[in-house]
């Protein structure tokens, strides 16, 4: 399993994974229409927008309906031959702080029919050199505390519990972990 930059070949798969019921973000009912509507419209335009370290890509709309500023980011598919996932690193130049309503540098998803494979691990691992690339000395990642395969995800690739926050309203409230990941000896800023 690699992690690639989404391009028109890989395309096809991710459709696929979205008409299998798979969504980029459970929380979010509407997004796997916006996809589609998204690709139907100008799919150049949305797989160049996987690569936004400019912040082109409009505003990002929440679980809660509410929106904030997009910051740079960029997304990669996890791929063995065909779509398994996404994995997106998001930062705020010159600074490790990131928005309020922005929950960690690293979010990541593997299809359920890849799940138990050890892409999850894979693709954090692989992520982490693009992080130091960006002058990130460290990333944030969060999850839910009842995500123990994420909390196994994230440990395995060197994760620290910082410890528990208190989730925005935008993302449903709750509580959350917070893990950091020094990203020093590799080359970060």
């Amino acid at each position: 399993m690699d992690l690639v930059r989404p391009a028109k070949p890989h395309l096809p798969s991710y459709v696929d994974a979205l008409d299998r019921g798979w969504s980029p973000d459970p929380d979010s009912p509407d997004i796997v229409a916006t996809e589609r509507q998204r690709i139907a419209d100008d799919s150049e335009r949305f797989l160049a927008l996987m690569d936004d370290r400019e912040a082109l890509g409009g505003p990002v709309t929440f679980p809660d309906g509410s929106t904030g500023a997009r910051i740079p980011g960029v997304r990669r598919w996890l791929w063995d031959g065909e779509f398994c996932g996404y994995l997106g690193l998001r930062w705020v130049p010159g600074t490790l702080e990131l928005p309020p309503y922005c929950l960690g540098h690293i979010g990541y998803a593997v299809v359920p029919w890849k799940r138990r494979r050890g892409y999850a691990t894979q693709a954090l691992r692989q992520a982490l050199p693009l992080a130091a690339a960006e002058g990130l000395p460290a990333v944030t990642i969060t999850t839910d505390p009842d995500n123990l395969a994420s909390q196994r995800v994230i440990e395995a690739n060197g994760g620290v519990l910082v410890g528990c926050f208190d989730l925005p309203e935008s993302h449903g409230g709750g509580m959350g972990l917070e893990y950091r990941i020094d990203l020093r000896q590799l080359g970060g800023g």
